[in-house]
């Protein structure tokens, strides 16, 4: 639990510790954890940090309050990348939606005990955003290179899916596609040179991985994973964990529950997850998403 707690103390200082690799791909040690972000009522931040021991463990919050002024809404947060800026603090990087369909690139530095530290930065990308999710996929060769993709993917309230390309001089529509309105959540697991892949679930319970490769035209390639059950999550979040798993993830807002998993590699039906238990905090109805490092090698497929 060690690692876990250290990022509990200052996520903040958030970079997700190096995670050990398990001895199988089903295994999970205590090293592997998901940093959780929320939007509050306050107008900012909350993070957590889940560890995934079985039953899940889960820090006590951080919070920011006031980084987004009111009356606008904001929603529909992507994951917000944490770097560290040195005297233990910590600069969040993120989009969000704000009011009627602004994209915003939203940018805050905090301490270790969550303290703003000057002023909120907002950059605006666009409008016409909002639905049900909005996703970032942005893919790193190594720790010291700089990211040569980044790809948004959204839903919107009709089930319309688009993807976005950032060209260097703002991000353009790379192809949309229908026939997938029944999906409910999108996990990212995996982000290589040639593809994303993504765990996603359906309203009569199915789940899935959904391979996008970054070519044009858009191709989603769905592979069942599970056939019944995960209908009632309405969130779906993954991490990392070992060198080719994910921690997943799944939060229903009816009961304001979640439940974590451990995945071992995508492999369709042959897929290896294995129910960890009830994370044990109260999940509230405001958007949660992930903080993760700078360097986010998901290689989940």
């Amino acid at each position: 639990m060690a690692a876990a707690v250290g990022l509990a103390l200052s996520l903040g200082t958030a970079l997700l510790p190096a995670q050990a690799a398990p001895s199988s791909q089903s295994a999970v040690t205590a090293a592997c954890a998901l940093g959780l972000g929320s939007l509050t009522q306050e107008w900012g931040q909350e993070s957590r940090v889940i560890s995934a021991t079985a039953p899940p463990s889960v820090s006590a919050p951080i919070k920011t309050p006031n980084i987004y002024t009111p009356p606008y809404d904001v929603g529909q947060p992507t994951t917000f990348t944490a770097t560290p800026a040195g005297s233990g603090r910590t600069t969040r990087t993120g989009k969000v939606v704000w009011g009627s369909g602004y994209l915003m690139q939203s940018t805050v530095t905090v301490d270790s005990t969550g303290k703003m530290i000057g002023k909120p930065t907002f950059t605006r990308i666009g409008n016409g955003w909002g639905g049900r999710f909005l996703i970032q996929s942005q893919y790193k060769a190594s720790a010291t290179s700089k990211p040569t993709r980044t790809m948004l993917y959204d839903q919107d309230m009709y089930g319309k899916f688009g993807r976005w390309t950032d060209v260097g001089r703002g991000i353009r529509n790379t192809g949309y596609v229908t026939g997938m309105s029944s999906i409910k959540s999108f996990a990212l697991i995996a982000a290589t040179p040639t593809y994303d892949l993504f765990l996603a679930n359906n309203r009569s319970g199915q789940l899935y991985t959904v391979k996008i490769p970054t070519s044009v035209p858009l191709k989603p390639v769905l592979t069942p994973v599970r056939t019944s059950s995960w209908q009632i999550f309405e969130r779906l979040i993954a991490a990392p964990c070992g060198r080719t798993g994910s921690i997943l993830l799944g939060i229903d807002d009816d009961t304001h529950t979640g439940y974590l998993y451990a995945v071992g590699h995508a492999a369709g039906a042959k897929t290896v997850i294995k129910s960890l238990g009830k994370v044990p905090m109260d999940f509230s109805v405001w958007p949660y998403f992930r903080f993760a490092p700078a360097y986010d090698p998901l290689n989940g497929g």
